[in-house]
């Protein structure tokens, strides 16, 4: 349920219910193992076949069939080489702009707070793949639908984690209950910032940023640039109910001073 002010809340006992991703990238090794899993569990079209010769990075983004991409991104600090590797996700946002503007009802967030696209529903209008501040949804040339990751909702259902946090060998991506995740992250961060990490942060684990936090957040020892994530992403719908609010108030004044005029001309 949307409040006025656009904040999502969550009916007596639900939220305690919420699950999602905390993705620690200080622990990645850039196996990829979570993009096959993720792959082989979802019965996902190939692609990153093609060598770009640019990167290992062999997938590049996000997109309708590729529903976990493993960034890799070569960095020279102070005149040594370092690799950043992070496993990007749908942020299943507690604010989902994508959810907002679906015409057919095919988006829903489901009981434990996640958002999915049901193929049987959706008709490839694309509204989602503009409003989503990540560019995570992606229309496949295949059927004509739009894709992202269902954080296995299937799984979930039958009481299983999801396929690339039971992958991941050095528990980068890890699953649970969202509160337990958010408490864990902190002190995931504290440890690096006493180890010397100072650049050590957390990505959407604040309930106040512009998506109101994200279902799968992240642990980053860069800026989110680095990484190809937007500095401050913002839901494009979060004031949609003061927009139509307005549009409304400005319609109904004009409807009334149409209605004076015409009333004025007959007397």
């Amino acid at each position: 349920m949307r409040e006025p002010d656009g904040h999502l809340t969550y009916p007596p006992g639900e939220r305690e219910r919420r699950v999602g991703f905390f993705t620690d990238t200080s622990v990645c090794i850039g196996c990829k193992a979570c993009e096959v899993a993720c792959k082989e569990w979802n019965v996902l079209p190939e692609d990153g076949l093609v060598w770009t010769g640019q990167s290992y990075d062999n997938t590049g983004e996000l997109n309708g069939s590729t529903w976990r991409h493993v960034a890799f991104v070569e960095q020279r600090v102070d005149h040594d080489l370092r690799w950043l590797m992070s496993s990007d996700v749908c942020k299943h946002c507690t604010h989902a702009g994508c959810l907002d503007v679906c015409p057919t009802g095919a988006i829903f967030r489901t009981e434990l707070g996640t958002v999915v696209i049901q193929d049987e529903v959706c008709n490839g209008c694309g509204y989602c793949v503009t409003a989503c501040p990540f560019g995570v949804i992606g229309k496949r040339e295949s059927d004509g639908g739009t894709h992202k990751c269902t954080l296995c909702y299937d799984r979930l259902q039958d009481g299983l984690e999801p396929a690339c946090a039971k992958a991941c060998p050095t528990e980068s991506i890890q699953f649970g209950p969202l509160d337990e995740l958010l408490e864990r992250a902190h002190g995931r961060v504290e440890e690096l910032h006493e180890a010397g990490v100072d650049d050590a942060r957390l990505y959407l684990a604040d309930e106040n940023d512009g998506i109101g936090g994200g279902g799968a957040f992240f642990l980053l020892l860069d800026e989110p640039e680095v990484y190809g994530l937007p500095p401050d992403p913002v839901v494009p719908t979060r004031d949609l109910g003061e927009i139509w609010g307005a549009a409304f108030a400005a319609g109904a004044a004009l409807a009334a001073g149409v209605a004076v005029a015409f009333l004025g001309g007959r007397g």
